[in-house]
């Protein structure tokens, strides 16, 4: 049985094909304007480099922002189930997700069977999100890539006054201007990332193992910065990128519709 998962969100596109729970492929692309064509198009690129045809996909669920536009997907379930799911695939001992998306952040808590319990997600500001991220990147002149790395070569790492995207990027530019150089900056740009996340982190109180999902689990900066904030070690994906989870995690609960087994959804 072959069933595909498809998690379109604000900033990237991602697919998933599991045949019988086996990953046989993954793909991420800009989701850009349109929706619906990112999610043809980001599945469309993943079968054809695994190489099957697409009338031997069972059952496809979309996942995200964007997941009631993949209308030709079976269901659309949300990005908070297809996450536990996926992170319950990547390492079946977490029971807590830290999940940070383009738009969105999320912590959860999971029973031993992958299954959502208590939950918590950020208002509409983007501050603890990838697109916070984003806009600084684009300020300081790098790649986003680039930004994580920088909170290891800091030396005096700035302060940010303000965790709203506006104003920290006004502050930014100041700092600029000021001849601070570039890793102080991004190393305070990191650190006002992870001090918003570890707030929702504090109002679920994580138990057990924690495992880090979206794009931001690639910012090293971040990811360690929030582990002394929050007083734990935080796993990052082996088993897939990151960026996956929600996408696998879709495809999985495909197969289990598939076979009759019940999940409790959010």
């Amino acid at each position: 049985m072959i069933t595909a998962g498809i998690d379109i969100g604000s900033i990237t596109a991602k697919a998933a094909v599991l045949e019988e729970g086996r990953i046989l492929g993954t793909k991420v692309m800009f989701t850009g304007y349109n929706s619906r064509q990112a999610g043809q198009a980001v599945l469309g690129e993943l079968i054809a480099e695994i190489g099957i045809a697409r009338e031997k996909i069972n059952a496809i669920i979309a996942t995200g922002y964007g997941r009631n536009s993949v209308d030709f997907a079976d269901k659309a379930i949300t990005e908070i189930t297809c996450h536990a799911a996926g992170a319950h695939f990547i390492d079946p001992l977490v029971r807590f997700i830290i999940d940070i998306g383009g738009q969105d952040c999320k912590t959860m808590k999971l029973d031993k069977d992958g299954n959502v319990g208590r939950f918590s997600a950020n208002d509409k500001c983007a501050s603890g999100t990838g697109r916070f991220l984003e806009v600084m990147a684009k300020v300081l002149g790098i790649d986003i890539e680039e930004l994580g790395k920088l909170s290891g070569k800091a030396k005096m790492p700035i302060t940010l006054a303000s965790t709203c995207t506006v104003w920290a990027q006004a502050d930014v530019i100041k700092y600029i201007n000021s001849g601070v150089s570039v890793e102080d900056i991004g190393a305070g740009i990191n650190t006002a990332m992870a001090q918003r996340v570890a707030i929702l982190v504090n109002t679920v109180k994580p138990e057990g193992d924690i495992l880090m999902t979206g794009g931001v689990a690639k910012n090293i900066g971040v990811v360690t910065t929030l582990e002394k904030l929050i007083g734990r070690r935080i796993k990052l994906a082996r088993k897939a990128d990151p960026q996956i989870a929600g996408a696998i995690g879709a495809a999985l609960i495909s197969m289990e519709k598939i076979n009759g087994k019940g999940r409790m959804t959010r």
